[in-house]
């Protein structure tokens, strides 16, 4: 039980510290104002040294694809279009419960606008129990706890391909798709096939621009920032059959979102840093020896460049954007996209209204300029559907998350289960039962 009273007494000084800290945020504010401003008239020389320098700098900065001053309106959203979502939870295992198993519970959403048809909201349960599922990760020192985090991203990207399919498929696109993928494998071997592949595809490309604009959103980041530490043999268990999904959705001109609420992402301002650094050339190894594991919340240690530090590229955005407006389009330079292939992930910041949002898309989607503003209008018209976020990404939530009551029952329903196969002694813990019945 939270002691209130004695919780009180250590909230005294809180008001006045976020005083200061608010006052110390407008002055970082102002500074990073006065170097976005000299940062675009000096971009190109800026861009250059990050590309020359980036196996030296100390910190990860993303390169500006577009000019840093560009301010772009989003497009108005078309009145027909369908928008798919997904987002998972889990039960995790424990030694404690009737059985050491884990859960992955995917929602699953499709929402028609402009059809007249009903969206689907549900969700995909799958259960993990065998051995080769509880205990692989173990060989490579990844507890099962965290593997089955891994494992719920890669089924959140095969079950949104599959609802892109599926939106196809209703069209009679997808049977069109096979037939060109059918043909192309014999081209070169009959001059006849090849010009009546070349007239499938050409008819696939009309069919494919007819239909109604598609968005496939996913919660949070396309960066999968984990994969950098983990050993090659796991890192190839989990990004191969993403990337494979990613796939299938390009395949049907379907783009891909990542969105990122309340992001804290400092790669633009760290762009920034480039600009504020006093040696000619960027070189922290060489420079900045002492600083490459600098701490922001302390002066003593931050390098010459960290004039802004903790400062994040949402506050930077928010005074430079408008609502309904995006800024230039950024291409990461997280090193684990280097293993992304041509899905290198790109991002922009959007004013939403109520927030300032990090949107993050493939590099198919930001290099294609039709598919980048179907990508930034739904994404826009989800979040003001959802009054400040995707409407379609908090359904999938809803469908995925698993309540108190939800973990009784799938554990109720395991208990019968057993006990129907013959199996004795089936029961939780005796520190799960005192747990669950207190005495005091």
């Amino acid at each position: 039980m939270l002691d209130l009273t004695k919780l009180a007494q250590q909230m005294q000084g809180i008001s006045q510290q976020l005083s200061l800290e608010a006052t110390a945020t407008r002055q970082r504010l102002e500074q990073a104002h006065k170097l976005l401003d000299l940062a675009a008239q000096n971009q190109p020389r800026l861009t250059e040294n990050q590309q020359t320098w980036r196996d030296r700098l100390s910190f990860t900065a993303a390169e500006p694809v577009e000019p840093l001053n560009r301010r772009l309106p989003i497009p108005v959203a078309p009145a027909v279009h369908t928008v798919l979502a997904t987002d998972g939870s889990q039960i995790a295992p424990s030694h404690h419960e009737i059985a050491y198993c884990y859960l992955i519970n995917i929602g699953r959403i499709i929402l028609y606008y402009g059809q007249n048809r009903l969206p689907l909201v549900d969700s995909q349960p799958e259960i993990f129990y065998r051995p080769e599922d509880l205990y692989i990760s173990r060989q490579w020192g990844i507890r099962t706890e965290e593997w089955m985090g891994y494992q719920r991203t890669v089924s959140e990207a095969m079950v949104l391909a599959e609802l892109g399919e599926a939106v196809r498929q209703e069209w009679g696109a997808e049977d069109g798709i096979q037939e060109v993928k059918r043909g192309t494998g014999s081209r070169g071997q009959d001059p006849a096939l090849e010009n009546a592949t070349s007239k499938i595809k050409s008819s696939i490309s009309d069919l494919q621009s007819s239909l109604p604009d598609t968005l496939a959103l996913v919660d949070g980041s396309l960066i999968y920032w984990f994969l950098e530490s983990l050993p090659g043999e796991a890192r190839d268990r989990i990004l191969p059959p993403i990337l494979a999904s990613w796939n299938r959705l390009r395949d049907h001109k379907i783009p891909l979102v990542g969105y990122l609420s309340a992001s804290r992402s400092g790669e633009s301002i760290n762009f920034l840093r480039l600009q504020s650094c006093p040696y000619h050339e960027p070189d922290c190894i060489t420079h900045c020896p002492g600083h490459l594991n600098g701490d922001a919340s302390s002066p003593l240690k931050r390098a010459p460049c960290q004039v802004l530090d903790p400062l994040k590229d949402t506050a930077l955005w928010g005074m430079h954007l408008e609502p309904g407006q995006r800024s230039p389009l950024w291409r990461s330079s997280a090193r684990i996209l280097d293993l992304y292939g041509d899905h290198h992930t790109y991002f922009c910041y959007v004013h939403a209204g109520t927030e300032i949002a990090r949107v993050e898309f493939p590099a198919w989607v930001a290099e294609d300029v039709h598919l980048l503003d179907v990508a930034l209008s739904l994404t826009l018209a989800q979040v003001q559907k959802g009054y400040g976020y995707p409407i379609g990404l908090a359904e999938a939530h809803n469908q995925a998350v698993v309540r108190g009551g939800d973990r009784a029952r799938f554990f109720a329903l395991l208990e019968q289960q057993m006990i129907r196969a013959g199996l004795q002694n089936v029961g939780i813990s005796y520190k799960e039962a005192r747990k669950r019945g207190s005495i005091a």
